[in-house]
């Protein structure tokens, strides 16, 4: 119920505010932040009128209809500040790409806004601290307009090893608007999944390994896990330090660049960031169409044989990059002894990680936030049964028990786990003088299934993930009506390169479709009919 009442009173808080303004002139709910700023430029359409239509969209689509539940809260000042946008385009000050465009924020990103930053849990209903994180700050102060909080896999998925991801007690499961019964990924569901419905121009989502591009590419949108220390993560509710980033997600590559170019930038409240400011870039002036000519990009089949439709696509992909101009590289990857001590010593490391970060981030919470650390956490959930019909918290329960971040035996498995991985990509790269490592994201999205758990065909998260290298997710394709994206793998601070080269392969292809918000895959026509010729 805390859910329901919060979204009503902010819709009414919204209504209230409300004057008679401009209708929005024809313009899809699925244009790019650049159309939408071409149109506001031109005249025919306001911030204001963009964010009116997408609370309306958000209430005909995430609240009722196929009831995406990607949405947890509204910033009750969005009309506000997109008027106040719309004052200074008129009075002749543009802030640039992103001025007057709705952006929403997952909900572990702290915004000084009124909502609370829940991470999709009843135990921080109250987490209203009156702060914007830094990389809330540069949207705002870019012209951006914070829409409201998007929902999540609960504690970015960090809770148990059986869980659903994008669910939460706060928001209930997110569901992917390609079709309904399918995961719509995590931790950033909400995210990937109201970009893909048009219920948002852009949003931001979190990584720590897969967060950003599993959603991205299960909803059939952009996004960047960028460099760990590009952008900040102050005010953001943590997981590991060593692997957390914030990242864009967006219906077009170039949105994402001129996301990426607003929140990169060094924080002195976050010392990976000091290295920020000088390898930061204006990410959008680098895009080009013909930006693949004469690239090498290495073809990464590790995945092969596990999803053939997917293999399939991705062939087609490959041609794609053939014939914009890159020069193609069978490139082998880590075997699988290699890559499961990886990610044995991730695993070991992320919990001890987690314990110490989540507890110095309830430190800092209200005092009416009345959970104060993970064992405080494990106790409340436990009395709670609104956070546990679906899964446990066997992970809260191991991390509670882990060690300090002092112990000799993480500091060496975090060191493993980093080197090997930085290792295997620099091989890769190295060995075989290439720019880019590319492969599919992930399969089609898996049904949703609470019985037998999930299903995923496998990705290639973890490398850059544990490295701390940028990681960007495009899409390539579809899967009867599913969509599939293909990864771009670079070295550390390789954004604008990344960038340009999905942005090239984005213009050669246009492969991103618009969701039918169907119940069922077997609801498409073709399907439908033969399950029931009579």
């Amino acid at each position: 119920m805390l859910r329901v009442l919060t979204f009503t009173a902010a819709l009414v808080a919204l209504a209230t505010t409300a004057q008679a303004q401009p209708k929005i002139q024809p313009l899809s709910p699925f244009a790019s932040g650049a159309e939408q700023q071409a149109a506001m430029t031109a005249g025919t359409v306001t911030s204001e009128a963009l964010v009116r239509e997408y609370l309306a969209r958000i209430t005909a689509l995430d609240r009722a209809g196929p009831k995406l539940n990607s949405v947890i809260a509204l910033n009750p000042h969005a009309l506000a500040d997109a008027r106040k946008l719309d004052a200074e385009r008129k009075a002749g000050h543009v802030r640039g790409p992103l001025h007057g465009i709705p952006v929403l924020l997952k909900d572990n990103i702290e915004s000084a806004d009124g909502t609370a930053t829940t991470a999709g849990s009843l135990s921080l209903k109250d987490n209203v601290t009156g702060r914007d994180a830094p990389l809330v700050r540069r949207l705002t102060d870019a012209g951006a307009v914070i829409l409201g909080k998007a929902n999540l896999s609960e504690w970015a998925n960090f809770r148990s090893i059986r869980s659903i991801s994008g669910w939460t007690a706060v928001g209930g499961l997110v569901r992917n608007p390609y079709s309904l019964d399918r995961t719509a990924c995590g931790s950033s569901a909400g995210s990937g999944a109201a970009v893909a419905a048009g219920l948002a121009t852009l949003a931001i989502g979190t990584e720590t390994d897969g967060s950003i591009t599993c959603p991205a590419a299960t909803n059939g949108v952009v996004g960047l896990k960028p460099t760990v220390g590009l952008v900040s993560r102050t005010y953001v509710v943590p997981i590991s330090p060593e692997q957390d980033t914030p990242g864009p997600m967006t219906r077009s590559v170039a949105d994402a660049a001129a996301m990426l170019s607003a929140i990169a930038g060094s924080d002195p409240a976050d010392a990976w960031t000091k290295e920020a400011d000088a390898h930061k870039a204006d990410y959008l002036a680098g895009l080009k169409p013909d930006a693949l000519k004469g690239v090498r990009i290495g073809v990464l089949r590790m995945t092969a044989g596990r999803s053939p439709q997917t293999d399939a696509i991705y062939e087609d992909a490959l041609g794609a990059l053939r014939k914009a101009g890159a020069v193609l590289v069978e490139v082998k990857g880590p075997d699988d002894a290699a890559m499961n001590a990886i990610a044995a010593n991730e695993g070991e490391a992320l919990r001890i990680e987690f314990k110490a970060s989540l507890n110095a981030y309830l430190a800092s919470t209200p005092a009416k936030v009345k959970i104060r650390t993970l064992d405080d956490l494990i106790a409340f959930d436990a009395k709670e049964p609104r956070e546990m019909p679906v899964f446990g918290q066997e992970i809260f329960e191991q991390s509670a028990k882990a060690p300090p971040l002092t112990d000799a035996g993480y500091v060496e498995k975090r060191a493993n786990a980093r080197k090997a991985a930085r290792e295997a990509l620099d091989k890769m790269l190295g060995d075989n003088k290439v720019e880019v490592l590319v492969g599919p994201s992930t399969g089609p999205a898996f049904i949703v299934d609470p019985v037998d758990g999930s299903r995923s065909l496998g990705s290639y998260s973890t490398l850059p993930a544990v490295s701390g290298y940028p990681h960007l997710t495009v899409p390539m394709g579809a899967v009867v009506g599913l969509p599939v994206n293909l990864s771009l793998i670079g070295p550390a601070w390789s954004e604008a390169r990344l960038l340009a080269f999905g942005y090239a392969f984005e213009q050669a292809t246009h492969a991103r479709i618009d969701p039918q918000f169907l119940p069922n895959i077997g609801a498409r026509p073709e399907y439908a009919k033969a399950y029931d010729p009579r």
